[in-house]
């Protein structure tokens, strides 16, 4: 039996590092000790196709190396090893693949049993607007963040709905036998109050918004749109939201809309359920509307394709040649209009239920327009997603420029709750590093609490030390920090509903803002933070973040649990070993880390120390 080593995440392994740029290649070796060799070899297939073999050429006492040349276009790639080794006058085979982890393997012992490394291939770089990369980003649910009308007035009152006696309500669903909601419930956040706050965003450091949907629709969430092209009455007029919008780019600001484009809501301009566009318009009454060949009918007009099988929400056909123009269309789209007003990027929803086509149709429509950006909606790791039973490309090139972060927020839980060890974390972290391409992971926008999740505060049982690590790690970790309205403040809440309160604005929590507001500010100082590269390291009760370029270097490491803890030099570094890594091992080493805290060491402050030293000395 051989003794066999193969670490992807080290680049004595694997050349380059992660993905690969199609057309490139990549260099493989493997470590096999026995004695007596026969045959090493890279087992290799492109997703769904069938298996090359790459014969390994021995390189060193140990080593078998070989190349592979990624020229069978775009998509994932999968591989182990198989490794022939003789004893007296047998031959064994055994083969080489990963653990569940990622990283250092293990051996199988049969082809169909043995496990697949990924390797991503990738069309070309995704190179953001330099405002995005610099960005810090705020998330609005515009309902509930701030009424700029004198008295608290109400904008456009909709029918059949309720309004809140105080901003300080919980928010709460009127729902009937079959769990529908039969009214809709309003705070009357609008673009006047979101105005009005622009210097509160840039007191806590904020450059960046991007704001749930606001185009017209019955609900307070508006994802199910009725008129694409016309604000919601209820948040102010379009002259409002331009000035709005002008006002941010005159502040150096910039804004991302909410693109939800997989279905529309029942009683819409397009579907038209209650008659309000017209009796005889909309498809659901009328075969020969023009937005008829955009749904699908199962029996006409009562059953339909539904998102999620939510009658409110017809599901739209994306495939449609008419409903593709009207949305991003170079004239007279939905894109091409919001985008010539000046917004600056578009996040799409459930963007694994649009088809890579559509979004490849977006972003075509966006690459007309200078310094915008495309996001896409994606809760897993967007690299291998299979959805409608297809993989899907939109992270490969001509798609989604970064998608949210929510393995992030997964991983920022599991590890302050103490769910996984810091062990288990830091090698799913460094497995999505892996798997994505490298300006994918860069652009990614990073998220502990969103609309649609439990807030942050809550999940984290109402802790504030652990709030505070909460936001080290959103800030410290590669990608673009988005805040989510009232994080910052305090807010609490569990699923929807509860998780949409309104701002805060009379009791804002001073120690979570604070804290938040320390950690927007070490980011805007510490430029190597927006490009640097990524290192993840732990101990038995201790998660560490590393970013460097060349000698500079920010090191964060948390101690998550409820009990003081000593750096005794245990620290394991998922990486190469380095002078660098060495030196920030030594520094952290002895360290003691109370519970619920955390050690920031940078080069900068050892430069410092050095200068001061030097400067006692001499006199």
């Amino acid at each position: 039996m051989a003794v066999i080593r193969f670490n992807p995440w080290k680049k004595v392994y694997k050349k380059p590092f992660g993905a690969v740029k199609e057309n490139e290649v990549a260099i493989f070796m493997i470590e096999v000790i026995a004695e007596k060799v026969v045959s090493v070899q890279l087992i290799i297939h492109k997703d769904f196709q069938k298996d090359k073999t790459v014969n390994m050429s021995k390189t060193g006492e140990t080593e078998f190396s070989c190349e592979y040349f990624f020229n069978h276009q775009a998509g994932l790639y999968f591989y182990h090893f198989e490794v022939q080794t003789q004893v007296d006058d047998e031959i064994i085979t055994e083969f080489y693949g990963p653990t569940e982890q990622g990283g250092e393997g293990q051996k199988f012992s049969s082809a169909e049993t043995v496990w697949d490394y990924q390797v991503t291939c990738y069309k070309r770089a995704e190179k953001a607007p330099d405002w995005y990369r610099n960005g810090i980003f705020y998330q609005i649910f515009p309902d509930r963040f701030a009424n700029g009308n004198p008295n608290r007035i109400i904008n456009s009152p909709k029918k059949n709905t309720y309004i809140y006696a105080t901003e300080e309500d919980e928010p709460l669903y009127v729902k009937g036998p079959d769990g529908e909601i039969l009214r809709w419930d309003f705070f009357g956040g609008n673009f006047k109050g979101i105005l009005q706050k622009i210097p509160y965003l840039k007191e806590l450091g904020v450059n960046g918004i991007y704001l749930n949907p606001i185009f017209e629709a019955s609900s307070n969430h508006r994802y199910d749109t009725a008129d694409y092209f016309s604000i919601d009455p209820v948040l102010g007029t379009q002259e409002e939201f331009k000035n709005l919008l002008d006002t941010l780019h005159e502040n150096e600001m910039h804004l991302i809309l909410d693109g939800v484009f997989s279905h529309v809501g029942q009683n819409s301009r397009y579907f038209n359920v209650n008659g309000t566009y017209g009796e005889n318009t909309g498809a659901y009454n009328d075969r020969y509307s023009p937005y008829y060949s955009w749904f699908t009918f199962i029996d006409y007009p009562d059953d339909y394709a539904s998102w999620w099988g939510i009658k409110d929400l017809p599901e739209v056909n994306k495939e449609d040649p008419g409903f593709q123009k009207f949305i991003y269309g170079k004239e007279d789209s939905v894109l091409s209009k919001w985008t010539k007003m000046g917004v600056d990027g578009w996040r799409l929803d459930v963007a694994d239920e649009l088809p890579d086509e559509f979004i490849k149709g977006i972003r075509g429509n966006l690459e007309n327009f200078s310094e915008k950006i495309l996001l896409g909606e994606v809760w897993e790791d967007a690299s291998n997603k299979i959805s409608y039973n297809q993989r899907r490309e939109y992270i490969l090139g001509d798609h989604l420029q970064g998608v949210m972060n929510y393995p992030l927020r997964n991983s920022v839980i599991d590890l302050l709750s103490e769910k996984k060890s810091p062990k288990i974390v830091a090698m799913s972290l460094m497995k999505l590093y892996e798997n994505y391409p490298v300006d994918i992971f860069f652009n990614n926008l990073n998220n502990i609490g969103t609309h649609d999740t439990e807030r942050i505060l809550s999940e984290l049982g109402h802790h504030l030390k652990k709030m505070d690590l909460a936001f080290a790690m959103m800030f410290i970790f590669p990608g673009i920090p988005c805040i989510y309205y009232g994080d910052e403040a305090g807010l609490t809440g569990g699923k929807d509903p509860e998780n949409r309160k309104f701002f805060p604005w009379e009791t804002i929590n001073q120690d979570i803002y604070d804290d938040c507001k320390k950690w927007v500010t070490f980011r805007k100082n510490n430029p190597l933070l927006k490009d640097g590269e990524v290192c993840f390291f732990y101990g038995e009760q201790l998660f560490g973040i590393l970013r460097y370029f060349d000698d500079d270097y920010v090191a964060l490491l948390i101690n998550p649990g409820n009990y003081p803890t000593t750096v005794n030099g245990n620290l394991t570094f998922i990486s190469d070993e380095t002078s660098m890594v060495e030196e920030v091992h030594r520094r952290l080493s002895n360290r003691t880390l109370k519970e619920n805290s955390y050690l920031l060491i940078t080069s900068e402050q050892k430069r410092k120390s050095i200068e001061k030293y030097r400067s006692i000395t001499k006199k």
